[in-house]
């Protein structure tokens, strides 16, 4: 009796132990598939990652759905390759997003430079115009001050001859006065009979 006690005990144990075992795999089994699930989810709707990695999210998915349909025996190859495609598939899509980052920042680069070159361009059209208009101010500024000067000159040409002219005419005048006195004196002498004493002096 005691032995056929333990016998039905140890049946017992067995099956019992054989209904939990599958109950608890199956559990495991559902909770990998669960998180990789998760993390495909937060791939799929980061917007960072927006058409990147396209093929390795496809192979993430695909590896994540054969762990779901994998038997129990062939549950932790199935899972390490999920785990494996889940997390080449992250680092591609980051690796992508980062690309573009760098892609757009390197046009905003570009386009930083072209708009420096076109203010450093303009720039330069604004200083040389500035200048041209400077050089052009100098230059009429100049050519007025060369027709003052020609003018003045003119002018004072001008107020040298009569200059001149008065004098010669005052000096002709002067000799004629002169001339004058002296034929004064000499007609007076005549008629006084005699010579004069003194002649007027030239000054």
């Amino acid at each position: 009796m005691r032995i056929s006690t333990d016998i039905r005990c140890l049946a017992i144990g067995l099956l019992l132990a054989a209904t939990i075992l599958p109950v608890h795999a199956q559990s495991r089994t559902d909770a990998g598939v669960e998180a990789l699930g998760r993390k495909l989810v937060a791939l799929e709707a980061n917007p960072d990652y927006a058409n990147a990695a396209s093929f390795e999210r496809l192979q993430a998915r695909n590896a994540v759905d054969a762990l779901a349909n994998a038997r129990q025996s062939q549950y932790e190859a199935a899972y390490y390759v999920a785990d494996r495609r889940v997390q080449i598939a992250e680092a591609a899509a980051e690796t992508a997003a980062m690309q573009q980052e760098i892609r757009e920042l390197d046009r905003e680069r570009t386009e930083l430079l072209l708009e420096a070159s076109r203010r450093d361009a303009a720039a330069a059209r604004a200083e040389a115009e500035r200048l041209r208009i400077q050089a052009q101010v100098r230059a009429e500024e100049a050519e007025r001050l060369r027709m003052q000067t020609q003018s003045d000159a003119d002018a004072m040409a001008e107020v040298e001859t009569a200059l001149k002219d008065v004098a010669g005419a005052q000096a002709a005048r002067l000799k004629a006065a002169r001339a004058r006195q002296a034929e004064l004196a000499r007609q007076e002498a005549e008629l006084m009979g005699g010579k004069p004493d003194e002649r007027p002096k030239k000054k």
